[in-house]
C-alpha cells in the first residue's frame, strides 16, 4: 500500500505517461488559432497583385487543408467536452482559456472569406446565394461572441492591468473580419441592392469591431508605460494589436473602391448616389493610409519587443505563436489594399510580397514547432497550455484532474504488476 502512494505521488509530480483521454483534456480554444493563420495565408496568397503559374492552385491547397483543419479541431475539442464534461463551463470561466473562445468563429469568418475569393467564380448562382446567407450568420455570430465573451469576462472574473496583453482585444476579433468578409463577396453578388446591404452592414460592424479595439489599445499602452513589456512567453500576443488595423484597412479599402458601381442615383440624398458613392471611396483610401502607419507601427513595435528574448532562446512554444502569422496576414493585405488605393503603386506591392514570403515561411515553421511541441509533451499536457492553474483558478477541478490521472496511471500500474505476479506463479 505504502509503495502504490510512493508511485501516485510520483506520477503526480511527473505524469511521464497519460492516454488519450488524458492528452486531449488539455485541448483548448487556442488550436482554432491555427485555423485562423492557415485561412489567413490563403488570404494574402489570394491578394497578391503579381500573379504567376500555380500561385491560385497553393492558395487553393491552403484553402483545403484549413478546412481540414477546422474539422480536426471540431472533433478534437468536442471529445475533450464528451470525455471531460465539466472542462466545457470551465472552458468559459477560465481567465486566459475563454479569451480564445471567439477563435473558433473567427476560423469560420475566414473559411467563409476564402470560399468567396476561391469558390464563387468557378460555381454557379447557388454559392452566392449560399455565401450571402452565412455572411448574416456570421454577422450574427460575430456579435453574439464578442458580447456574450466580454460580458462573461466582465461578470466573473477581475483582470489588474499587469495582466494586460493585447490578448485582450480577441474577443472582438470576430467582428474585425467582416469587413474583409463583405469586401470579398459583395463583388461577387449578381444584385446591386443586395451588395450595397452587405456593404453598409460591414462598415457598421467593422466600425464596432475597430472602435472597441482602440479603446482597448489605450489599456494596453498605460500597461507598457506602467509595467513593461509582458512575460517572453506572453510576447507572441503583442502581434494581435496589429490586426485591428489591418483588418480593417482591408475592409473599409475594398468596400469603399466597389461603392460607387452599385449605389443607387439617389443615395444619401436625391441625385447625390455617384458623388457620395465616389466621396465615400476617397475617404476609405485616406483612412486606410491613416490606420495603415498605426499598423506598421504596431507591428515594428511587437517585433523589437522580442528581439531580446529570441536572441536568449527564452521563447518556448505555445499555440499563440500563431499570433506571428495571422494578425500580420492582416498587415499584408492591408498593404495590398493601400497600394490599390494610391493606383497600383509598385513599391508598396514589393513591399508586401515580401511580407508574403515572410509569413508563408513563418507559418511552415510554427506548424512544424507545434508538432515538436505535441510530441515532446510541451503542449497537451497539464499545466502547459491555456488552461492552466493560473492564482488558484479551478484549484479544486485541477486537484480533481490530478486524481483522475493519477488514478489512471496508478491502475494501469496495478493492472500490469497483477499480471506480471500471475506470470511468475505460473
Amino acid at each position: 500500500m505504502g509503495e502504490d502512494a510512493s508511485d501516485a505521488r510520483s506520477l503526480e509530480e511527473h505524469p511521464a505517461k497519460i492516454g488519450f483521454r488524458g492528452r486531449i483534456r488539455h485541448f483548448t480554444w487556442t488550436w482554432f488559432t491555427m485555423t485562423m493563420a492557415t485561412g489567413g495565408i490563403a488570404n494574402v496568397l489570394y491578394s497578391v497583385p503579381f500573379r504567376f503559374n500555380g500561385l491560385y492552385a497553393i492558395g487553393c491547397i491552403f484553402f483545403i487543408f484549413n478546412m481540414v483543419l477546422f474539422l480536426f479541431n471540431i472533433v478534437m475539442i468536442s471529445l475533450r467536452f464528451y470525455f471531460h464534461p465539466h472542462t466545457f463551463k470551465a472552458s468559459f470561466l477560465h481567465p486566459t482559456e475563454s479569451l480564445f473562445i471567439p477563435a473558433a468563429v473567427i476560423s469560420f469568418g475566414t473559411i467563409l472569406i476564402n470560399i468567396s475569393q476561391y469558390g464563387i467564380d468557378g460555381t454557379g448562382v447557388w454559392l452566392q446565394d449560399v455565401m450571402e446567407v452565412m455572411y448574416w450568420i456570421d454577422c450574427g455570430l460575430s456579435i453574439i461572441f464578442s458580447i456574450g465573451i466580454y460580458l462573461t469576462m466582465w461578470s466573473t472574473q477581475t483582470f489588474t492591468i499587469d495582466q494586460m496583453t493585447p490578448v485582450w482585444i480577441f474577443p472582438a476579433y470576430p467582428l474585425l473580419i467582416v469587413g474583409p468578409h463583405a469586401g470579398n463577396l459583395a463583388p461577387k453578388i449578381a444584385s446591386a441592392s443586395r451588395a450595397l446591404s452587405i456593404i453598409i452592414s460591414g462598415f457598421v460592424i467593422q466600425g464596432i469591431g475597430f472602435l472597441v479595439s482602440l479603446m482597448i489599445y489605450s489599456a494596453y499602452l498605460y500597461r507598457l508605460m506602467t509595467q513593461k513589456l509582458p512575460k517572453e512567453s506572453l510576447r507572441p500576443g503583442m502581434f494581435i494589436s496589429v490586426g485591428p488595423s489591418g483588418f480593417t484597412i482591408a475592409g473599409i479599402v475594398l468596400m469603399g473602391q466597389y461603392l460607387p458601381s452599385i449605389v443607387p442615383p439617389d443615395f444619401m440624398g436625391p441625385g447625390l448616389g455617384e458623388l457620395a458613392g465616389n466621396v465615400s471611396m476617397i475617404c476609405a483610401n485616406w483612412v486606410g493610409l491613416w490606420l495603415w502607419g498605426l499598423a506598421l507601427w504596431f507591428f515594428f513595435v511587437s517585433v523589437a519587443a522580442h528581439w531580446s528574448c529570441a536572441a536568449r532562446g527564452k521563447l518556448d512554444f505555445a499555440m499563440t505563436w500563431y499570433s506571428f502569422v495571422f494578425p500580420n496576414t492582416a498587415l499584408a493585405t492591408a498593404t495590398f489594399a493601400v497600394s490599390r488605393a494610391l493606383g497600383g503603386n509598385r513599391p508598396i506591392q514589393w513591399i508586401g510580397c515580401v511580407m508574403v514570403a515572410a509569413l508563408v515561411g513563418l507559418w511552415v515553421f510554427v506548424f512544424v514547432m507545434m508538432c515538436r511541441a505535441v510530441w515532446l509533451k510541451q503542449i497537451l499536457w497539464p499545466q502547459r497550455q491555456e488552461d492552466r492553474d493560473e492564482g488558484g483558478w479551478r484549484g479544486k477541478e485541477m486537484a480533481v484532474e490530478r486524481d483522475e490521472t493519477v488514478g489512471e496511471a496508478l491502475r494501469r500500474s496495478v493492472s500490469r504488476r497483477t499480471r506480471e505476479g500471475g506470470e511468475v506463479e505460473r
